[in-house]
């Protein structure tokens, strides 16, 4: 469990980066963008920053320490020697498909890969590789570092000691895991989707602003945040993507995308990560 390789250093993979880091293990950042990968670092390091002001620990490690665990580059040749590649990149079948065709002809056989999805199948994203029973799903909740328990996906041929040597790393990153069963958009997402795309028709249809709705679902509900916040949490075109995935394996209209949720994507109201959603940041 020496080095553990990140592929995708967007929101979900600093998390998961920092997180790995933090608990003392040795981490491969993969991005195809150099830039991406100094933003990643940049984030990373005010992260640390940030938990250590707030922190009542006093053995909390320096930031720099803990920065120099990541090492950050765009050759996917730097995960031939990993024992697991935790996969985080946008949440589209064509860039997934690329990506684990490169990585399961690099890493070695016994690597096991974790599939960071919101909402794809596992059992489909493993039949891209000659390693089935080695994928995972583990659906990591943001921000990373602060969540307490993860969603654990078994897809058809994921084997036993793969879920246990899963459970093994995500323990040590201080994670719970609740497994279940695979379906596109497992539990958690099949059912907080619902939510976000239902609050976005709300909008649409002029019944409340989006302060009403979030403080219905906080003061009635007890919910911590409200499912406009936690779709500009998200960003929405994940979001936006997360829903089409759904409605197109399901058939089911109760996925179809909210028009007004696609119309911000498009004029790149992405929520947080814009600076814009259905909030100002």
């Amino acid at each position: 469990m020496s080095i553990i390789g990140v592929a995708g250093a967007g929101v979900m993979g600093r998390g998961v980066a920092q997180n790995l880091a933090q608990v003392g293990l040795q981490v491969e950042l993969l991005d195809i963008s150099e830039e991406t990968l100094q933003a990643a670092k940049e984030e990373i390091r005010n992260n640390i920053r940030f938990q250590a002001f707030f922190s009542k620990d006093k053995n909390l490690e320096d930031g720099d320490v803990i920065l120099e665990r990541i090492h950050f580059s765009q050759e996917y040749e730097r995960l031939k020697d990993v024992d697991f590649v935790i996969e985080n990149v946008t949440e589209s079948w064509d860039i997934k498909k690329d990506v684990y065709k490169k990585l399961d002809s690099i890493c070695p056989e016994e690597c096991i890969f974790l599939v960071n999805t919101s909402c794809i199948s596992i059992t489909k994203i493993a039949s891209l590789t000659k390693r089935p029973e080695k994928i995972i799903g583990t659906h990591f909740m943001n921000p990373v570092p602060l969540k307490s328990a993860i969603e654990v996906i078994k897809g058809y041929h994921t084997s036993q000691e793969t879920i246990d040597k899963t459970k093994l790393l995500l323990g040590k990153m201080g994670k719970e895991c609740i497994v279940v069963n695979d379906l596109p958009g497992f539990v958690s997402n099949r059912i907080s989707h619902l939510l976000m795309n239902e609050a976005a028709f709300v909008i649409q249809d002029q019944v409340a602003t989006a302060e009403e709705v979030d403080e219905i679902f906080k003061k009635c509900y007890g919910h911590k945040m409200g499912p406009l916040e936690t779709a500009d949490l998200i960003g929405l075109d994940t979001v936006v993507n997360s829903l089409d995935v759904l409605y197109q394996d399901f058939q089911d209209s109760k996925f179809r995308c909210c028009p007004l949720l696609r119309k911000m994507v498009d004029a790149g109201l992405l929520g947080k990560k814009s600076g814009l959603g259905f909030y100002n940041y």
